[in-house]
């Protein structure tokens, strides 16, 4: 097994290698306007760390958001094109249960990721490895009642300390943490994954002009 994991639904452009039983190679660099210039070399970077060549893969892991459209996107397209080139399965996880995995915490928490317009991507969790919420979009103040007393994972909550003022780490996603998740479910049976699909929850910030004037000759 050889999973290359990919995540670009937050501000972090986040690749790894994982081979089944750890992680290889990983590359991660925070960056919200350059998620297209910035994958493909992080793909190319481990890929040279693990001395591999991409026909080695043997699966994709893509993190489907929550997230921004733009964004989100590119990591969905180019999961789908190394697929699509190599003949190998994509398995698609919500971005969210990628950094509950990297925390690690045993007990009831959420993560929360940025989601712009003063809004939060979010979802609780039993511990690090159950979800048992789906994953939203809300402003900080209208769940931080319902959310009172528990951890909350993400950037997210350092944003909005006055919501969530028991923020812990990781602050950023992780494609190891992704990838691990993944060779785990995978090595369960394979249960738990989603269509390569993009979860956006709302409609992207970028609309078509409404009443726009005709500039064509008559």
């Amino acid at each position: 097994m050889l999973l290359l994991a990919m995540d670009t639904a937050t501000p972090a452009v986040t690749v790894a290698l994982h081979d089944g039983a750890t992680v290889v190679a990983q590359s991660g660099q925070v960056d919200a306007r350059r998620h297209g210039e910035l994958l493909l070399p992080a793909v190319d970077r481990v890929l040279d760390e693990a001395g591999l060549k991409l026909d080695a893969v043997t699966g994709i892991v893509v993190g489907v958001g929550p997230g921004p459209y733009t964004g989100l996107r590119v990591g969905l397209v180019t999961a789908a094109t190394f697929s699509s080139v190599l003949g190998v399965p994509v398995h698609g996880l919500c971005t969210l249960d990628g950094l509950a995995y990297a925390s690690g915490i045993e007990e009831p928490f959420a993560v929360a990721t940025d989601a712009r317009r003063k809004e939060v991507y979010w979802a609780r969790y039993e511990n690090f490895r159950t979800r048992v919420t789906d994953a939203s979009v809300d402003r900080p103040a209208d769940i931080a009642e319902s959310l009172a007393g528990l951890p909350v994972v993400g950037a997210g909550a350092r944003l909005y300390p006055e919501a969530f003022p028991d923020a812990r780490d990781p602050e950023h996603q992780s494609a190891a943490a992704l990838a691990a998740l993944a060779a785990e479910r995978l090595a369960a049976g394979g249960e738990g994954f989603l269509d390569p699909l993009p979860m956006y929850l709302r409609r992207p910030d970028a609309q078509v002009p409404k009443n726009y004037k005709v500039v064509t000759p008559k």
